[in-house]
């Protein structure tokens, strides 16, 4: 049977859940576009800087690496792996392209003014549409849930959640997403893992029948 890690995932994924909650939450009661706003102000340039080269942690060219590792040295796990890169894949692209098409990403959705401008980082090329939700902020909350299962190391998830939470908000500061974008992904991230999770189980079930 293949050794997982599952405190430390069920540590991961409840904090996921508070956080993906939270973002949600406050985008409805508080207001989508005001949340954005008061996320997205300009915290200098070694911020723009470091936001824009840390949003490639969530970069869905990323599951290349990851698998090629998965394939040569932990091929028990492949079965958790190759599900969860096509289950995250496949829940962003339904919101994107058949949930909610076309939704428009901050510097459409909302008109900038002086008294709230709307902050963009000189280089980075800010997309228009398909807004929900985030697929780097998926792609990162699934990288960090899958870690927690497959490292060996009962607090990965402490560097591990942190490098997630930066790379979801640096899609915000960035102003391609909304918080609310951030926090389906968040949720995209759960599902994928979790059931990713059960046909690893499966899996091992059916190898040592």
């Amino acid at each position: 049977m293949t050794t997982l890690n599952t405190h430390a995932y069920k540590t991961a994924s409840t904090l996921s859940i508070v956080l993906g909650t939270l973002l949600i939450l406050f985008s409805y009661l508080g207001g989508k576009d005001e949340l954005f706003l008061l996320l997205n102000g300009d915290l200098g340039k070694m911020a723009d800087y470091f936001f824009a080269a840390f949003t490639y942690a969530g970069d869905g060219i990323l599951w290349v690496p990851v698998g090629l590792y998965f394939i040569f040295y932990k091929r028990s796990l492949l079965p958790l792996v190759l599900s969860a890169i096509i289950f995250s894949t496949l829940f962003v692209q339904v919101g994107k392209k058949i949930i909610y098409p076309n939704e428009a990403r901050p510097t459409a959705a909302i008109e900038a003014t002086v008294a709230n401008p709307i902050h963009t980082v000189a280089g980075v090329t800010v997309h228009t549409s398909n807004s929900f939700p985030s697929g780097h902020t998926t792609t990162a909350f699934s990288l960090f849930l899958l870690g927690t299962l497959a490292i060996p190391y009962p607090y990965f998830w402490i560097p591990g959640i942190v490098m997630a939470i930066l790379a979801g908000y640096s899609r915000v500061y960035l102003a391609q997403h909304f918080p609310l974008d951030v926090g389906a992904g968040i949720f995209c991230a759960l599902g994928s893992i979790w059931i990713s999770l059960k046909i690893q189980q499966w899996a091992d079930v059916k190898k040592n029948k």
